[in-house]
């Protein structure tokens, strides 16, 4: 489990691997003075494992899986990343509860200053995802714990302050980029409670959400 708390900003040195599978190597320093083969890594939010490790590198393998539902096939050589460790037992809950198992992923549709802060416009691939996101509710952008801002039929807003896009790979980021977007597991719990009933999996399948915005209003959500 994460925080949405980015640790680092870490380099890809190098990709392997072929059809729909990769292996990153990547370059890091402060994630770097424990970190273990076997530990989990939220890279750009989505949870890795280590495999190898040293000095200043460690490596994590890419399955086809999270190859074809994030951002991470279009890495190359040279490319930023958010890094974060696995959350410690017994450190600050400072960001939200983030696994690291991304919903999909989001095109930037418009970057607009406010003053000291930039809002970020996007639109996820998704239109299903919309269930989950809220004004002022969570949401993860490239491993980044941030809050929603507004909504729209097709977009959310979240506005980034100056040390989030200094210290993040948002600082790098423009228009029609594309990210990776996690939303709040606690809605996606709320969601399957409201629904769930023992049909068959073509019945859930076909079974539409309870939640929505008038329903979260008329219970004092929002």
């Amino acid at each position: 489990m994460f925080t949405g708390l980015v640790e680092e900003v870490g380099v890809l040195r190098g990709v392997s691997g072929s059809g729909e599978m990769m292996v990153l190597n990547i370059g890091a320093a402060v994630i770097m003075s424990d970190l273990k083969i076997g530990d989990s890594v939220a890279v750009n939010g989505v949870c890795l494992t280590a495999t190898s490790v040293s000095e200043h590198s460690f490596t994590v393998d890419v399955m086809p899986q999270t190859y074809r539902n994030s951002t991470l096939k279009d890495l190359r050589t040279g490319s930023r990343m958010n890094l974060e460790r696995a959350m410690a037992a017994g450190g600050r809950f400072g960001g939200h509860i983030v696994q690291g198992h991304v919903d999909g992923t989001a095109e930037i549709r418009s970057l607009k200053r406010d003053q000291n802060a930039i809002v970020f416009e996007i639109a996820p691939d998704r239109s299903s995802l919309f269930k989950y996101i809220i004004p002022k509710g969570s949401i993860t952008i490239d491993g980044i714990s941030l809050t929603v801002v507004n909504t729209t039929a097709s977009a959310f807003t979240v506005s980034i302050i100056p040390h989030t896009l200094g210290e993040t790979v948002l600082a790098h980021k423009r228009t029609g980029d594309s990210v990776n977007i996690e939303c709040d597991v606690l809605g996606k719990y709320v969601d399957h409670l409201l629904h769930y009933s023992r049909g068959t999996g073509e019945e859930e399948e076909a079974r539409s959400s309870r939640i929505s915005h008038e329903f979260l209003a008329a219970n004092g959500f929002v």
